[in-house]
């Protein structure tokens, strides 16, 4: 039995994370998603770069199993996908239309959060810079923003069946507190 799982090709430092924490992460070759042999998990990370071949070959794997990524969050698990790294990008393995803009910058949350956000809790401290690789188009189809000081969207949330699609392009480490969030409120899920 696992908490997570994060789709990428190689070892990664994010993985670490996991067990600071106590969690359980397997990583997964984009290569095996399809096979019927995978443990059922609470959340699905796709981390930073997951569609720029300089970084990894996950993309075009990713993209063929879009219905079983779908299934995934439809029966209660959490899909958290980070920034692509390419200039444009429509996420159209996703069931709505969301749109990414890379534009690296250093940038202060535009907009105070509520406590009754979950998306707060995947940075530690709100007051501080961080680091984005872009931005999402604003949508009315986002259930849960978070803002950058350009009022620009790093951060958006959208409710799918019993679970929940979050897409970011915050380029930080997210917090014990999101994974943990994640762990306590999603449904373990075979994908």
């Amino acid at each position: 039995m696992t908490d997570f799982i994060m789709i990428w090709d190689s070892p990664i430092l994010f993985e670490k994370l996991f067990q600071e924490h106590d969690m359980t992460c397997d990583r997964v070759n984009s290569s095996s998603i399809n096979t019927p042999f995978l443990p059922a998990c609470k959340g699905i990370i796709i981390p930073t770069g997951f569609a720029n071949p300089a970084y990894s070959k996950v993309y075009s794997n990713i993209e063929k199993c879009a219905d079983r990524l779908e299934k995934f969050v439809k029966n209660g698990g959490t899909l958290v996908v980070y920034g692509p790294t390419i200039n444009e990008y429509d996420y159209c393995w996703l069931p709505y239309n969301f749109r990414y803009i890379q534009d690296h910058k250093s940038t202060l949350l535009g907009r105070d959060l509520t406590d009754d956000q979950f998306s707060k809790l995947i940075i530690e401290e709100s007051d501080e810079h961080i680091e984005c690789d872009g931005y999402f188009h604003k949508s009315d189809e986002f259930e849960e923003c978070i803002y950058n000081n350009n009022d620009e969207c790093i951060l958006i949330a959208k409710k799918h069946g019993k679970g929940t699609i979050i897409l970011t392009s915050i380029h930080e480490f997210p917090s014990p507190n999101f994974l943990k969030w994640i762990k306590d409120t999603s449904s373990k899920v075979k994908l």
